[in-house]
């Protein structure tokens, strides 16, 4: 530690020894884990990437492997049986790209050999995958007279890298669910299973016949165990604070929940550490890998953009993941780029979820990304643009700003793309454009009289702002609705100037021919 209290910053490091001899900061996740060590034999966790998964296998393996010196000052020291070893086979799929069978079983074969070596098991003779897993397991418990712990990370990655190409992910689906049928039958070998990955394919298509697997993602008590929370932002990390606007970091990098709304919510622990170590704030997780095929996912299925906000849906639909059915509930949330914002059961046994972005790091990378989607050319001339006006209050410069953004889509962009036949379409540009410049901003924000399409609130000012689709010719509508349902009553007390925004698009010109504003000082 240096002399102001400061430890290194483990960016990227997935070895639980490495932190904890290596003098870097180390979030205490012992509680939760001797939790679901006392409850439990067979586990499955789905977290986004880049959530501390790895880290927490390495840690469960440190710890089965009875390595006491490295727990001394975190919770479960003194809770633990050390004299009690296990072997632990540990496998992970997160490195490389398997693009076929012949590929994933070698990689699966290389990695039966080297947990044999590791715990100086002796060579079987070679035959199918399941009987190596299989002879594996049952040798390591006959060797140390104790059930094997069996970690699996990164389960789902050979076909999520191959998720565009459906042909060849059935086939890498084969191949994995192959060589996880041996679980079942090699109960009586297992101590603990926990398999880990991004999406949640059900136990038909992988899992055959593993019907005790219990699945920990959205269950309370283990909202926690990845990912950091506020208190260790605050404790942990205190030494890092200084100079970093902490509602800013809040605002910025937490939000994720895994469970109802009184669930305490998490920070992607990849952001926090770069910040920290950058100093400056920036979409660190988006841009470290976004899969491609999400956004092209979401372009096919003409997702309106807005709807990201406040999108309803249910249980069924967040777990409904495989090649050939993919729900757009399931890819968003469990990818990480919608987290739970409200739980409600309006009947025993039947649960309705609201899905939001969990901070401005998502909301503004995902829009980003989508512009091109819908036809825009959102580079840095146009922010630059929006921001301007905005920042100015110039209400004139952002309606020629808007309309010339409208007048840019290209004519074979409506034409090859049948998203534009929507109305959603207008608005999905509008909010998009607005999102993406990471304003704070409201879709939908309810009043006792209705709904305002959007609210943006940005350098001392409020839009609120109502969308209309009309033939040709404009008719006043949008701004009228603003009006008769007292859209602006909410926000008067908030003594801000308050700019009623009424927008129409025609759906023949493709082009805003009305944009009336009136203006409410502040008091």
């Amino acid at each position: 530690m240096s002399a102001n209290g400061k430890k290194r910053l483990p960016i990227g490091i997935q070895t639980f020894s490495e932190i904890i001899e290596g003098g870097y900061y180390y979030v205490d996740k012992t509680p939760v884990i001797e939790r679901l060590v006392q409850q439990n034999k067979y586990y499955f966790l789905s977290r986004p990437r880049r959530f501390g998964k790895s880290l927490l296998l390495d840690t469960l393996r440190c710890l089965f492997q009875g390595r006491q010196a490295l727990f001394a000052e975190l919770y479960i020291h003194d809770l633990w049986d050390w004299q009690q070893v296990y072997p632990v086979v540990r496998l992970s799929f997160g490195s490389g790209v398997m693009r076929n069978r012949e590929e994933l079983d070698a990689r699966i074969r290389h990695q039966l050999r080297k947990n044999r070596e590791h715990l100086g098991l002796p060579t079987s003779p070679k035959t199918d995958i399941p009987g190596e897993f299989s002879d594996l397991l049952e040798l390591a418990h006959q060797a140390t007279g104790q059930p094997v712990v069996l970690l699996i990370d990164e389960y789902d990655k050979p076909i999520l890298d191959n998720i565009i190409d459906p042909e060849r992910a059935r086939e890498l689906r084969e191949g994995l669910k192959n060589f996880y049928s041996v679980i079942k039958d090699a109960d009586p070998h297992l101590h603990l299973v926990l398999i880990t990955g991004v999406s949640k394919f059900s136990k038909v298509s992988l899992f055959s016949g593993l019907n005790n697997l219990r699945d920990i993602t959205l269950l309370p008590e283990y909202a926690t165990i990845c990912g950091y929370t506020d208190d260790d932002i605050d404790s942990v990390f205190g030494p890092e604070l200084s100079g970093l606007d902490r509602e800013s970091i809040r605002t910025w990098y937490n939000g994720y929940r895994w469970g109802g709304p009184d669930v305490t919510s998490v920070y992607n622990p990849f952001d926090v550490l770069l910040l920290f170590q950058n100093r400056e704030f920036g979409p660190y997780w988006f841009e470290s890998a976004t899969p491609t095929f999400l956004v092209d996912i979401l372009r096919q299925r003409g997702v309106f953009t807005p709807q990201l906000e406040q999108w309803e849906t249910e249980y069924e639909l967040l777990s409904q993941f495989d090649v050939d059915d993919i729900s757009t509930d399931a890819l968003l949330f469990q990818t990480g780029y919608l987290t739970i914002r409200n739980v409600e059961e309006p009947m025993l046994g039947y649960r309705q979820y609201t899905l939001g972005f969990p901070n401005r790091e998502v909301e503004t990378s995902l829009n980003h990304a989508l512009l091109p989607a819908l036809g825009v050319e959102d580079g840095p001339t146009q922010r630059r643009s929006l921001f301007k006006q905005l920042q100015q209050n110039n209400l004139p410069g952002l309606e020629a700003h808007l309309k010339a953004l409208f007048a840019s889509l290209p004519h074979d962009w409506y034409r090859n793309n049948p998203i534009a036949k929507y109305e959603g379409h207008y608005a999905s540009v509008f909010y998009s454009h607005f999102a993406a410049l990471g304003l704070d901003i409201t879709v939908e924000d309810a009043s006792h009289h209705g709904r305002v399409d959007m609210t943006v609130a940005a350098f001392g000012n409020l839009y609120l702002f109502e969308f209309k689709v009309v033939e040709q010719l404009p008719e006043g509508k949008a701004l009228d609705q603003i009006h008769a349902r007292g859209y602006a009553d909410k926000y008067r007390a908030a003594g801000k100037p308050i700019h009623l925004i009424g927008v129409e698009f025609s759906r023949e010109q493709r082009q805003i021919v009305a944009f009336d504003i009136e203006t409410e000082n502040a008091p």
